[in-house]
């Protein structure tokens, strides 16, 4: 019969070179996993790499005289044969292991006369193109064993979270168990079934002398794990560089990318990582409390007037949302509520735990602070509780989730690597959207940089004086509308320098630098940086950021300022392996290019696009902001001369930005609602999103090191701070200022004709 249907057979020559369904797996730069897509969770091993007491159970369970026959096991078929004559059923008894391999590769799951007959004679060609532990290999690779798991290793990490060789003979014996029924005898669906079909594999084992007494006895009593480990290989929590992951390798290569084994490493910092999250978090709950508390999320009321059991079952199906726990009040009185939280039991939270609690009345106002526990907390409220380090141990903390959301990106300034990436309060709760990609929001004061940039380029220099002093746009809203915009506080500060109008934010020396740098020659600018300009139109309110920008393309375009002056483009996937051809795609090694043209679209190159030193001027101005102009409280935070950054808040405080830099690092924190609503009056960039950078560049930052050192052509000059002009050193209030001699348009500021020169140095007049 072999003969005569041998050539109505599939070939299995391709079995030999047998491409499984694999998932892909996104790694940190260190090979850390981030997560994992795909219907099937396989990870295949050879024949070598799998223990004897994994073969062993799986033969006894499946097939004892598999290492006997030559793929079918006629005694076997002959009893299937009986029981069909006897019941009038047919039945699946009767497979062999190899047969197994026919039909999971080849056939169908009907059970018809006919395919049980190419089951066997497949079987019998299998048997003669390959060995047997090629054979056993094949199968315990491609079976399916529930919960996503195909294949021992895959079901040995849901299930026990081991490794193949860490596994004792009940483990081998419960995963040998599952193939017949996955899905109702696991042991987390089913325990009971789990256990009746484990000792029946033991049994089986014990009888075929694989195990001796003292190992059936010890395994019979060993306790099933009662949960899946489905997430315990993950060791980077970073949802939204995972999920950006793939839906670029679904891009590149299909559906397919979910099968095709994929190994993704990207440029995630594992450290970094965790340091992002932790300050995001922390800074949306801070502006969340400033605000008062909104109340319970639900009342469980009911649920306390059941058994303790329920509701301890109802309260484990409440996730955690971004670390913070759901609790039920049990009972309240004036000075502490007993609440029953999740993973924690019953906790006490006393009015110090809450005293930020307020009523929330809206964005600007919030009732008296409570001055009892009852007066915030009901029994049955379904509460948040945030857990804080004391000096007593762990502690607790009233918390809620906060209705304001955020973005933080930091990157690497020289190569555009994105380092950490959090686009939200929580990806699994909030909604997947990823703010640092996706949220156009105007930065506000944060594109002055771009802007001032620009007027070093044409001739400005940070002494310049310009009038900070009212402007009328004509025509500036729409025609016929005048534009009338005002400085922050509606203030007006007479004539002032240019460093010290960055420094303090001013915006109407932003609007007359537009003016007169000119709006085109600002727009083409921004471009430079790789800032989205295509859409914008040559208008004076750019000035104070009136287009959008997502928080990435901020973060990128103040890398330029902190790499000396290059334009990088981020990137996140450094390196895509497949297992049967190795690396099949990677980022290359970004080389900066004095030379090669701006519009570049070579990954590789990260063109030039300002002045080293136009960069190293903005550096320093941008230092100014942090030591003493809006962006202070980095300076007091962190006391470091080697970091610079700039606020931004749009009009009404509805965003809220700062992006800086230091040694390596270039980040960008923003805070914002989804609905574009107002933050609320004083949530400026200083107050909302600037102690996330520095909670963030606190953790990640070198220690310092030497101070940095101009580049070619910087000159220095002594100048007056009221008027900008060159002074001797030693005149009263006597400033030293940074100049670019090698730029055709700057000059140094004229000599102070009232100062006295006496003996002090003064620089050379014809530097330039």
């Amino acid at each position: 019969m072999y003969h005569l249907y041998n050539t109505q057979l599939p070939s299995v020559d391709e079995l030999g070179e047998v491409r499984y369904q694999m998932p892909m797996r996104i790694h940190d730069r260190e090979g850390g996993l981030i997560a994992e897509f795909g219907d099937q969770r396989r990870f295949p091993v050879s024949y070598d790499q799998l223990p004897p007491v994994v073969v062993d159970a799986f033969v006894a369970a499946e097939d004892d005289r598999f290492f006997e026959h030559i793929g079918v096991d006629f005694l076997g078929l002959a009893r299937a044969a009986i029981e069909l004559v006897r019941t009038g059923e047919k039945s699946q008894g009767g497979s062999t292991i190899t047969m197994q391999v026919a039909r999971n590769f080849y056939l169908g799951r009907e059970k018809t006369y006919t395919r049980k007959l190419y089951e066997i004679l497949l079987a019998v060609k299998i048997e003669r193109a390959f060995s047997k532990e090629e054979i056993l290999a094949l199968y315990l690779n491609k079976i399916f064993m529930g919960h996503r798991a195909y294949g021992v290793k895959a079901a040995a990490q849901i299930y026990f979270d081991k490794d193949l060789p860490e596994l004792t003979a009940a483990e081998a014996a419960m995963l040998a168990a599952l193939p017949k029924a996955p899905s109702t005898t696991n042991p987390v669906s089913d325990p009971e079934r789990a256990l009746a079909r484990r000792a029946y594999v033991l049994g089986r084992m014990l009888k075929l002398g694989l195990i001796d007494q003292a190992t059936f006895e010890r395994s019979i009593d060993e306790p099933l794990p009662g949960r899946l480990y489905t997430s315990s290989e993950v060791e980077t929590r970073a949802p939204y560089a995972a999920e950006m992951a793939r839906r670029d390798l679904v891009e590149n290569y299909g559906q397919e990318a979910y099968e095709m084994g994929l190994a993704v490493y990207t440029s995630i910092d594992p450290e970094a990582q965790q340091s992002a999250t932790r300050a995001l978090r922390q800074g949306l709950i801070d502006y969340d409390r400033r605000h008062g508390y909104r109340g319970p999320e639900s009342d469980w009321s009911d649920w306390l007037e059941e058994d303790r059991e329920a509701l301890e079952k109802q309260l484990a199906s409440t996730s955690r949302v971004g670390g913070l726990m759901p609790g039920v009040v049990l009972e309240v009185e004036a000075a502490g509520a007993r609440v029953l939280v999740r993973d924690a039991g019953e906790v006490v939270l006393d009015l110090d735990s809450m005293s930020w609690a307020c009523e929330y009345l809206d964005t600007d106002r919030c009732g008296p602070k409570p001055k009892a526990v009852d007066e915030v907390l009901n029994p049955g409220d379904l509460i948040r509780v945030e857990p804080v380090e004391s000096r007593d141990g762990l502690a607790y903390r009233l918390a809620q989730i906060p209705e304001v959301t955020g973005a933080f990106v930091a990157l690497e300034p020289s190569s555009g690597a994105i380092r950490a990436m959090i686009g939200g309060f929580d990806f699994f709760h909030d909604s997947e959207f990823n703010n640092v990609l996706r949220a156009e929001r105007q930065p506000g004061s944060g594109f002055k940089p771009f802007l001032y940039s620009a007027a070093l380029d044409q001739g400005f220099t940070w002494a310049s004086m310009i009038n900070d002093s009212p402007v009328v746009v004509e025509d500036g809203v729409r025609q016929g509308i005048d534009w009338r915009p005002s400085n922050y506080g509606r203030d007006f500060g007479g004539m002032r320098r240019m460093r010290d109008a960055l420094t303090r934010s001013v915006n109407l020396i932003s609007i007359r630098l537009a003016q007169a740098v000119g709006t085109p020659l600002v727009l083409e600018y921004a471009g430079r940086f790789g800032l989205p300009v295509e859409e914008w139109k040559p208008t004076l309110s750019m000035a104070l950021g009136s287009y959008t920008l997502t928080p990435l393309d901020q973060a990128a375009g103040f890398a330029v300022f902190a790499n000396g002056g290059y334009r990088v483009t981020p990137f996140l996937i450094t390196e895509v392996d497949n297992p049967d051809d190795g690396v099949i795609d990677s980022h290359p090694a970004v080389s900066q290019c004095d030379n090669c043209p701006v519009d570049t679209a070579d990954p590789s190159l990260a063109p030039r696009v300002i002045s080293a030193q136009n960069a190293f001027l903005m550096r320093s101005g941008l230092r100014g902001v942090v030591r003493e102009g809006t962006g202070v409280r980095a300076w007091r935070a962190l006391e470091r001369e080697d970091i610079g950054g700039k606020t931004g808040t749009t009009n009404d405080q509805r965003d809220a930005w700062f992006t800086g830099f230091g040694p390596g690092w270039v980040a960008t924190a923003w805070v914002g609602f989804s609905s574009n609503g107002e933050l609320g009056r004083r949530e400026t960039g200083g107050k909302a999103a600037l102690p996330v950078w520095i909670d963030f560049m606190r953790d990640v930052l070198p220690p310092p090191g030497e101070t940095e050192q101009p580049p070619e052509g910087i000159v220095t000059a002594w100048i007056d701070p009221d008027n900008g002009k060159r002074v001797p050193e030693d005149h009263p209030g006597a400033i030293r200022e940074y100049f670019d001699s090698t730029n055709p348009q700057a000059s140094l500021p004229e000599k102070d004709a009232a100062a006295a020169s006496g003996t002090s140095r003064e620089v050379i007049d014809n530097l330039f």
